[in-house]
Formats: C-alpha cells, structure tokens, sequence
C-alpha cells in the first residue's frame, strides 16, 4: 500500500496549515516529526480523509481518500493523540464492534469479530469493561484494537503516546511492532521511533527533510536543540 501526497495544501483559519507536501510512502514504517504547529496533525488528517486539502491530493492505493469515505473506512484507521476523543460507546466490545458494523458487517458478525480482535490482543476479560474506567493507556489500546478490527492497510497515529508513563509506552510499541498494516506515525519525540524506515519533517507547514531517520533525525533533534537553548521565545511559538 503506498500513501500519494501530490502538492497538497490546507489552509485553516486563514493560515496555510499546509504547503506543497509531496511525498510517495511506500515503506512499512513511516514517521512526521516537527514542532506543535508545524502541520503534523492536519497532515494526518488528510492522510486518513477526514480533511479534504485545498489544493493537490492524498491518495491510498490510488484512491483519494477524501473523496471517497467508504474506501476510507475500508484501508486507513486513525488513532488521536487523546483516546476520549475517540471513544463513543460505554463497553470495550462495543467500541471494538463500532466500527466493523460501520464496514457493514451484521450485528452477530461484528461482535465475533471483536471478540477475536480482544482475544488476539489478550484482552478476552474487557469485553464488558465500561469504557471511562479504563487507565489512558488501557484506552490508547483499545482504539488500536478498535482500529485493527477493522483490518486497514494503513494506520495513522496521531502522537499516540502523549501523556503515558515509561512503562505504559513501552508496552504499546511492543504492540505497535506486531502491526502488519504500514503504520505513519505522527511524533515530535525522536524517542520513539526505533525501527522507522523514513522520517518526513514538517516546519511551517512545509516538507524541509524527507529520508532514512540517521539522517533527518540528528539534523532535527539539533535544530530544537538550538532553539530550546535560545533566549527568543520566538522560535518557540506555535
């Protein structure tokens, strides 16, 4: 499965969010890293069809994603950077069974399924589990499970470990690493992305080093170096 981005542009409340973004992603692992407010997140949005670009296209297996929702919900899954706001329903296999009732499997049918996806993951005793009592780990996970259920080509991860302990983030990348899907993962922390095939970095909403991690990354871990010793708070402005 290959991600298409051909000079694609967003602009958002008058601020062009996004400029000129081309890129072919081809490889298993694919990392964006960049500032807050750099275009990481929109771009991810864009990638998985939930914002149609100004200009230019985002396509998946040749197929724009913004055009054509029900392609969408077949071959890309997103995951946010914070689960409550992607989480509707007040049980585990409710949420897990959402969305391959929205694929169009029958109600038995999606819940089977879900109980697969849980028991995959070693997670058999949540199904009944009310949602809001989960840690934020427990339900980073249960999105990713939500997400897979519905068996995507492509997974776009919107800084998903923010806000989690050592121990919970660990856990997660050892899960991570078990996804056969091409996984374009969005992150400012250079961290964590050991096993990454390609690193895309965005400033200004513009593509600036697009290559294998040891070579974008030690430029961009450098760079915020730079300016998080600089006594001008400019740089750091969003």
């Amino acid at each position: 499965m290959t991600v298409d981005l051909q000079n694609v542009g967003v602009t958002l409340g008058g601020r062009a969010a996004l400029a000129g973004i081309t890129a072919r992603l081809a490889e298993p692992r694919v990392a964006i890293v960049g500032r807050n407010g750099s275009g990481k997140t929109t771009l991810a949005r864009v990638v998985a069809g939930l914002i149609a670009p100004d200009t230019g296209q985002a396509r998946i297996g040749g197929i724009d994603m913004a055009r054509d929702r029900r392609a969408a919900l077949e071959n890309v899954g997103i995951i946010f950077q914070n689960p409550d706001h992607q989480i509707i329903f007040p049980t585990v296999l409710e949420e897990v069974a959402f969305g391959l009732a929205q694929q169009g499997k029958r109600p038995r049918e999606a819940e089977a399924a879900a109980r697969a996806m849980l028991d995959r993951f070693g997670k058999a005793h949540w199904e009944r589990a009310a949602t809001h009592s989960l840690s934020q780990g427990q339900k980073q996970l249960l999105c990713l499970m939500a997400v897979l259920a519905m068996r995507p080509r492509v997974v776009v991860m919107d800084e998903p470990f923010s806000g989690l302990d050592i121990p919970t983030r660990l856990q997660l990348m050892r899960y991570l690493q078990k996804i056969t899907a091409q996984v374009v993962m969005i992150t400012h922390d250079p961290g964590h992305l050991r096993g990454f095939d390609r690193v895309l970095w965005l400033e200004g909403g513009r593509l600036i080093a697009d290559g294998p991690p040891d070579r974008v990354l030690p430029d961009f871990e450098a760079r915020m170096l730079d300016w998080g010793g600089s006594d001008d708070l400019a740089h750091l402005a969003c």
